[in-house]
């Protein structure tokens, strides 16, 4: 069977399930669950795999799941993912009461998706010469850091993003390349972004310790914690016009904890914080003005500071090869999206790390309305949401794994890895 009539056969078979597909997007969007702990998602994700006939392994990074589809061959072995976890956003009408977490990055729709590209290469698999690992991965946003330290205090993970961990624990040994979509943000239309980049960065920890008054009777006695926080962010407002524009930093504290009571001078106030840059070396100059920045306005304060840095993600670099695949198997669908190329991004995603070692691509794509991470994210089309993105993974792992995975062993050739695995884990 040629290229054209396997895509023609597995867009059939998706369209034949884009109800499933569109109750599975739905039934995740109510359950809303945050990084490393998404098992009412993963147990969905298993069930689905489980009626397709497609044998998997659980428990990877704590919860992520991966089922394979064997072809008539193994000449190559290709990823496709989806991400499990939501982001907090209490604010969201689809938010869990509880958690506060929601859906508001669209990661319901990637697992839909991936698993609608399952169900499409079901009917073709004895034409792939190679391998399909579908992975729902966890923990991709960078959030909770203090859950995650808890988390790797007692040896559950090493790294706090889940494709990190991946990494660590050999899931991605074997696999030659990797593909996911992701929703493009405040674009109803249908459109298809394509070759973009995005920001790396280093997650920061801070505890500024002072010491505890009575914050009306004796104030004096005290060391204002909280006043020390507040003056590092002043501190570090001041360094931006340091920064070049085109290293695109990015840096945005919050405060986890700002003390215990009103009437007590705050002795413990704890911040998070990303720095994002567009290269390694940017990141470490702006990260170096930040912990400046907050030594000295402790150090005014007469408080101390303790500054932990966690490794954040890589930049997103994508390949240019899969890339145009993808694109051009974007315009055989009955309504073809307008291709965009290029257009950076200054969120962060660890796929980028991937990258690193594997040929990957995420393209983003439309069908969304709101803001990503915003209380008015929200699904304006579901074709273009859950159904499109399934096609056109299916038949770009067509083009890859079929004619004796020529399409894939030329990506794989043209490749040359930034990092090994051991480096990677080490840097």
């Amino acid at each position: 069977m040629d290229k054209s009539e396997l895509k023609r056969k597995v867009c059939a078979e998706i369209d034949r399930h884009k109800d499933e597909i569109g109750a599975i997007a739905e039934k995740i969007l109510a359950s809303p669950e945050m990084g490393y702990r998404e098992y009412k998602t993963a147990e969905l994700v298993k069930e689905t795999l489980s009626s397709l006939g497609i044998p998997y392994t659980d428990g990877l990074a704590v919860t992520g799941v991966m089922g394979r589809l064997s072809g008539r061959d193994t000449k190559a072995r290709v990823a496709v993912i989806g991400e499990l976890d939501a982001v907090t956003c209490s604010s969201h009408p689809k938010s869990d009461r509880i958690s506060g977490a929601a859906h508001a990055c669209g990661h319901n729709a990637q697992i839909a998706a991936m698993l609608g590209c399952a169900m499409g290469l079901m009917a073709v698999a004895g034409e792939l010469d190679g391998e399909v690992d579908f992975l729902a991965a966890p923990a991709e946003e960078y959030v909770e850091i203090g859950y995650r330290e808890s988390l790797r205090e007692r040896g559950e993970i090493d790294f706090f993003g889940g494709k990190q961990e991946l990494i660590r624990t050999g899931v991605f040994d074997g696999i030659d390349m990797a593909m996911m979509v992701h929703a493009q943000g405040a674009t109803p239309e249908n459109e298809l972004y394509i070759g973009g980049s995005s920001l790396g960065f280093v997650a920061k920890k801070i505890d500024f310790i002072g010491k505890a008054a009575h914050a009306a009777a004796a104030p004096h006695e005290g060391v204002n914690a909280l006043n020390a926080a507040m003056a590092a962010m002043m501190c570090i407002h001041a360094q931006r016009e340091t920064f070049r524009d085109e290293d695109r930093i990015r840096i945005h504290p919050i405060i986890t904890n700002g003390g215990e009571l009103v009437n007590v001078v705050p002795s413990r106030v704890t911040m998070e914080t990303y720095v994002r840059g567009a290269s390694l070396e940017a990141i470490s100059d702006a990260s170096e003005k930040v912990d400046r920045a907050i030594d000295g306005a402790s150090y005014a304060i007469g408080a101390k500071c303790e500054i932990k840095n966690y490794k954040g993600y890589l930049p997103l670099i994508q390949s240019e090869e899969l890339s145009e695949i993808f694109a051009e198997n974007s315009q055989l669908l009955d309504n073809p999206p307008r291709v965009i190329r290029g257009v950076p991004m200054t969120a962060s995603t660890d796929i980028g790390d991937l990258g690193y070692l594997i040929p990957i691509i995420q393209p983003m794509m439309g069908g969304f309305v709101g803001s990503l991470h915003s209380a008015d994210f929200a699904v304006a089309d579901k074709i273009l949401a859950y159904v499109n993105p399934a096609k056109i993974m299916a038949m770009t792992v067509i083009d890859l794994l079929s004619d004796g995975a020529k399409g894939a062993i030329a990506v794989k050739e043209s490749f040359k890895p930034r990092l090994t695995k051991e480096e990677y884990i080490n840097c």
